[in-house]
This record gives structure tokens, sequence and C-alpha cells, in this order.
């Protein structure tokens, strides 16, 4: 099954990459593929642990697809876990992680997926593969619109 890795660093604070992650219904101003995004549910622990179910519209050309996924977004430890739910997937899991370094953070993307159709999965395998590979980058530039040149000021770079 296909799956991808990456560490990006950034020049933002670990904080303002999370939230910048956790904003899934701005994901097609400037997310690669995806055309649609909307939170279906929407729950709150009161560990700092939210839960939404999402469902994402993604494209390209004439191929279109739907899903819909559960995203824990874990604020206190800075992590974000996506979870399939239903749509053209055999299997998906998706995790971020920001971690803190001198000059920023690290952005740990991970994804791992198959689709049910083999036919589909030639589709739009090779176009999934080419759009993960921008997902770093493309968080990066969202965050110099969003954030402006990168501050850090806080000590221990959490931006906590």
């Amino acid at each position: 099954m296909p799956s991808f890795r990456s560490i990006q660093p950034v020049a933002h604070t670990p904080l303002q990459m999370f939230e910048l992650v956790a904003d899934v219904e701005r994901y097609p101003e400037f997310l690669p593929l995806c055309e649609s995004l909307r939170i279906v549910r929407k729950t709150q622990s009161g560990e700092g642990i939210e839960t939404l179910v999402a469902r994402m519209g993604v494209g390209y050309k004439a191929i279109k697809e739907v899903f819909t996924t559960r995203v824990t977004l874990d604020r206190p430890r800075l992590r974000i876990q996506v979870e399939y739910v239903d749509g053209p997937f055999k299997y998906l899991e998706n995790r971020w992680g920001f971690q803190p370094t001198d000059t920023g953070c690290d952005i740990e993307f991970y994804i791992s997926y198959e689709f049910k159709s083999f036919a589909l999965g030639m589709l739009m395998g090779a176009m999934f593969d080419k759009a993960f590979h921008k997902f770093s980058e493309a968080f990066e530039k969202r965050a110099g619109v969003v954030y402006g040149k990168p501050s850090l000021t806080s000590p221990d770079q959490t931006g906590v």
C-alpha cells in the first residue's frame, strides 16, 4: 500500500503550524487536489482534544472523489491524527506532528492509503503521490500568508 513520510523544517512555531493544519476548512484555498471540505460534526473533550468528521472533495481534471475522515486534533501534544471513515479508499491513515527546533519547527507528515478500486488507484495514485510531496511546502507557503514573517519569541519555541 502506498505511503509517504516527510519532515519539513519551517520558520514558524509548532503551535502556529498546528493551528494552520488544524484549520481544515481552509484547505481548498491552498492544498493541492483539494476542491472542497466540509465539517460534518465537531466534538470537544475536556483534555484539549477536538474531533472533527470532515468530507473532502479531491480531484484532478475529470477525476473527482469525495471521502469522509475523522480528524483528531490533540493540541496539548501538538499532534493530528486522520482516520478513514468512508469513500473510495480501502484504507487511509494520516498523521501530523510539530517538533520545536532552534529556528522554528519540523513538520512531520505521514500518510498511508490504498484505493478500493485497482483502476482508481492506477488513475489517482500518481497524482496523490505528487500532491503529497507538495503538502508540507503548501503549508509552509500558507504560513507565510497567514502569519507573515516568522517571529520566534517564545523561549521554548512551542508557541504555547
